[in-house]
């Protein structure tokens, strides 16, 4: 088994290049933490399952820091979920959780997403406006149906087929109006041969975009720029914890955060005292 899931961790490196778009350090990572693993961890074969231990490799990378051993058990778990969509059947234990401190998430600033959106074809242009000015999940996105479209608002099902109502903007329905005349899709938004895009398509078409004017951006990013560009403009954090979608208002409460941060960066920039303090070390 162990020979076999070498062979197959270079297809799953190239799933994540093209279809998912992850950068080469990303893929770096992913590439050292899966073979470190191969090397250490206990392979147990059983009649419906092959276990995989990954005690010795914990024991390993323990020195480690948190954030750091975090991400090589994802890296691992996200392996073990490919292994198991090509026809493997892998279970993992001594797969417990690290927990880490939440980071800041990281939005994209708003020329850099007008940049992109001008070097866009029609259908990639919906898609980076649809999660830019509607906060929508990747999921979301591909799961939109075109009965779920009205003149000035989408219906959405979210996260526990929770349903929510999202208002449009005019930029973003005369968008919407231009490509259902053009592509008449049947029953999804985005759809291919009569079948509904996938998350990976979607996800792929953003990485593409983004890609012509040198930028890593991940649909959750354009989520994330909408967010933050809500609450610094004064929104009120339950209406937009209600526009995501979001179960508590601790959840939407990061990006207050970040817009707390984002304050203090462009504050010390711009007082002239602090140009002073900055100069006199």
């Amino acid at each position: 088994m162990k020979k076999s899931a070498l062979q197959y961790k270079k297809t799953f490196l190239i799933y994540l290049e093209k279809v998912r778009g992850y950068s080469d350090l990303t893929l770096k990572t992913y590439d050292e933490a899966i073979t470190e693993a191969l090397d250490s961890i206990e392979i147990e074969e059983k009649p419906t399952t092959t276990l995989f231990n990954l005690m010795p490799y914990r024991i390993k990378i323990a020195s480690l820091k948190q954030k750091t051993i975090a991400k090589k058990l994802s890296a691992i778990r996200s392996f073990t979920e490919y292994l198991n969509t090509q026809g493997e059947h892998i279970t993992l234990k001594a797969d417990d959780s690290i927990k880490v401190a939440k980071t800041l998430p990281k939005p994209i600033p708003h020329e850099h997403i007008m940049e992109a959106l001008e070097k866009a074809d029609k259908e990639e242009r919906l898609a980076v406006t649809m999660l830019y000015t509607l906060g929508l999940r990747i999921s979301e996105l591909a799961g939109l149906k075109v009965a779920d479209i009205d003149t000035d608002w989408i219906r959405v099902v979210g996260k526990g087929n929770k349903q929510r109502d999202i208002p449009l903007l005019g930029t973003t329905g005369k968008l919407l109006r231009e490509y259902l005349d053009e592509m008449r899709p049947k029953k999804y938004l985005f759809e291919k041969n009569s079948r509904k895009l996938s998350e990976n398509s979607l996800r792929y078409i953003i990485t593409k975009v983004f890609k012509r004017v040198a930028l890593k951006v991940t649909p959750h990013q354009l989520r994330h720029s909408y967010a933050t560009v809500l609450l610094n403009n004064n929104a009120r954090i339950a209406d937009v914890s209600e526009l995501l979608g979001h179960s508590s208002m601790a959840t939407t409460q990061i990006y207050t955060k970040l817009g707390s941060a984002l304050k203090m960066q462009n504050y010390n920039k711009a007082h002239p005292l602090c140009k002073e303090i900055d100069d006199t070390f």
